[in-house]
């Protein structure tokens, strides 16, 4: 079963905060909704660049991606 990384993008200034910020609301969601999930947190793409990510494997992907509507995905590497 692949593992897919579901992100989010945040630009500007104050997209380390924005960033963190959505982290709140995917862990909120994962606990409402039971989402099995590999993992959640942010990553620093550069000083005006962040990401909020959450992890899963593929089959658990469909109903969060239509909830959450997330910028992109990528496989997930551990």
């Amino acid at each position: 079963m692949r593992k897919l990384k579901l992100i989010w993008d945040f630009k500007g200034p104050d997209a380390e905060r924005t960033a963190s910020h959505h982290l709140i609301h995917l862990n909120e969601y994962v606990k409402n909704e039971k989402v099995d999930f590999i993992a959640t947190g942010t990553e620093k793409i550069n000083q005006m660049h962040h990401i909020a990510f959450l992890a899963l494997e593929e089959i658990y992907m469909p109903p969060v991606r239509n909830a959450l509507k997330p910028h992109r995905g990528q496989l997930w590497k551990e």
